[in-house]
């Protein structure tokens, strides 16, 4: 399993086999916590080897920097399949997160776990927006 991509951004959609991404960021102004993101997604795309098919277990979390969750994890499956003549296939995973609220100022992680193996983190940084000067 290699990572291609990983990140956290204002949209993504696959069409077509392709990944597409809008905005990607690291970092959320605000005035006040909790700050609430109306709409943001983790995209990635994580490419197999032919060795590695079969079923996999992906998990993506969420944390401070206490390492208390922000929300529970994000868990599922997949079924890797190769074409006879492939000798590596990527997926591409989307993961819409609608109404985030980050509790308070500060660090934050987003991992990625295939098979339980930690295979990339993300991180997010909350810092106050000052007040603009009268």
């Amino acid at each position: 399993m290699k990572v291609e991509l990983f990140c956290l951004c204002d949209a993504a959609t696959e069409a077509a086999g392709k990944l597409n991404i809008l905005g990607a960021f690291d970092r959320v102004w605000t005035r006040e916590v909790p700050a609430t993101l109306a709409h943001c997604a983790v995209a990635a795309r994580v490419r197999f080897s032919r060795i590695e098919e079969g079923a996999h277990r992906i998990r993506i979390s969420f944390a401070d920097e206490d390492g208390q969750l922000v929300i529970p994890p994000m868990e599922s499956g997949i079924e890797l399949r190769f074409p006879s003549n492939e000798l590596s296939v990527p997926i591409n995973l989307i993961v819409i997160l609608p109404q985030l609220k980050l509790p308070k100022l500060g660090d934050y992680t987003i991992d990625l776990a295939i098979d339980s193996i930690h295979l990339a983190s993300l991180p997010l940084m909350v810092r106050e927006n000052p007040q603009p000067k009268a």
